[in-house]
């Protein structure tokens, strides 16, 4: 059978041919009316203007290791911030005990509870619920987005189970991982520096996060004291250095992007006073502000000019789930208006700013299929294109 799909000139126009296959479904594709010429002189673009040859990749990585290098000599010294962990030995697999973990890492928050064995049992239990941070929390305030935070830990820690155990006499620890840029000063305290990753929380930059938690804690209920204040690329390395003694450096690619690695400290000229007795530390660098000689295109400059911190974390705005979906929409916004991708019209939904997300955009280049039927639904869904059966 044939099938034409048509919609409004306000979502677009489809057209759509079905076959059976062997398998006796309907076999979906698809050709969107299009101006071909200007469709594809904007994907040339696009792609000259992403190109990293070997000249360009070279100069990027000469550039980053000159900031890395000035942000270890002082404190403002570059972009990067090569910012000092207190984290000065890692695990070696002999630890035991019951440990809770919180992490706040972006979008979505994690609480996790973990009985550890040492060497011979290692990971004995472990346990976890995840939530998604609510958006009016991410333009909250301070108290309203920590007490969330411990009301739901409150209940976590109810509901643990009779496979862990607590030492008598002991108060439970938790680790709190908390990735956003923190200039710490103890192991367990560290100043917000500024929020990234879309948030915008009032009245906590400038404070010490643990004490907003333990503040939050107390109010909750919730009998517990934080022994180590990480971010989530020290936690990375830190969990790879359980089970491998060769790991240095961790690498976050997720709503945001980071990375952090084992420096000696003689290496540091901004480290003041003793120096750790393993002689080395963890720096967290803070990457995702780096921007010296990062190709930018069109899309991703008007993105950052639209973003609410404009000029700020260039390479994660290039790169981290939070953009990649919304670089890509610019990008079949501007096919629509210039090469009448989707019709006549721009499709109202594809107009709105983030609509298509990070993993849309993986769902489709992961479509193997030859109808591309992922493509066509998440189109349809994202887009607003309305298949019309006849």
């Amino acid at each position: 059978m044939s099938v034409a799909a048509t919609t409004s000139p306000a979502v677009g126009t489809l057209y759509v041919s079905r076959f059976p296959t062997s398998r006796g479904m309907p076999r979906v594709t698809m050709a969107l009316r299009s101006n071909v010429v200007s469709v594809g002189s904007i994907l040339t673009k696009l792609q000259k203007d992403c190109a990293t040859p070997f000249p360009v990749i070279r100069h990027v990585a000469d550039s980053m290791t000159a900031d890395m290098r000035a942000g270890l000599a002082v404190d403002g010294g570059s972009n990067l911030k090569m910012i000092l962990s207190y984290v000065d030995s890692l695990p070696s697999g002999n630890e035991k005990g019951l440990f809770y973990a919180l992490d706040l890492g972006g979008t979505n928050f994690r609480a996790l509870r973990v009985q550890l064995g040492g060497k011979e049992d290692r990971v004995v239990a472990t346990e976890f619920e995840q939530l998604s941070i609510p958006q009016e929390l991410m333009f909250g305030t301070s108290e309203e987005l920590f007490d969330f935070i411990a009301s739901t830990l409150a209940g976590f820690a109810e509901k643990e189970s009779e496979k862990f155990h607590l030492p008598h006499g002991r108060q439970r620890e938790i680790g709190f991982t908390f990735s956003f840029p923190v200039k710490q000063t103890s192991i367990d305290s560290g100043i917000l520096m500024k929020w990234t990753k879309g948030f915008a929380v009032s009245g906590t930059a400038g404070r010490d996060v643990v004490a907003c938690l333990n503040e939050a804690m107390e109010r909750q209920g919730v009998d517990m004291r934080v022994s180590a204040l990480v971010n989530d690329t020290v936690g990375t390395l830190a969990g790879a250095r359980y089970w491998d003694d060769d790991v240095l450096v961790a690498v976050i690619l997720g709503t945001g992007t980071n990375a952090c690695y084992v420096e000696r400290t003689d290496c540091i000229p901004k480290l003041q006073g003793p120096k750790s007795s393993s002689g080395r530390t963890i720096i967290n660098t803070e990457w995702g502000a780096f921007s010296d000689g990062i190709p930018l295109t069109v899309f991703d400059r008007d993105m950052d000019a639209a973003s609410i911190n404009p000029g700020e974390q260039i390479f994660e705005k290039t790169i981290s789930g939070m953009y990649l979906g919304e670089i890509a929409r610019r990008a079949l916004v501007t096919m629509a208006e210039e090469g009448s991708l989707f019709g006549m019209a721009v499709p109202n939904k594809l107009s709105t700013p983030f609509a298509l997300r990070t993993p849309d955009i993986c769902a489709m280049q992961q479509d193997n299929s030859d109808d591309l039927q992922a493509v066509g639904s998440i189109l349809h869904d994202v887009a607003g294109v309305i298949l019309l059966l006849l």
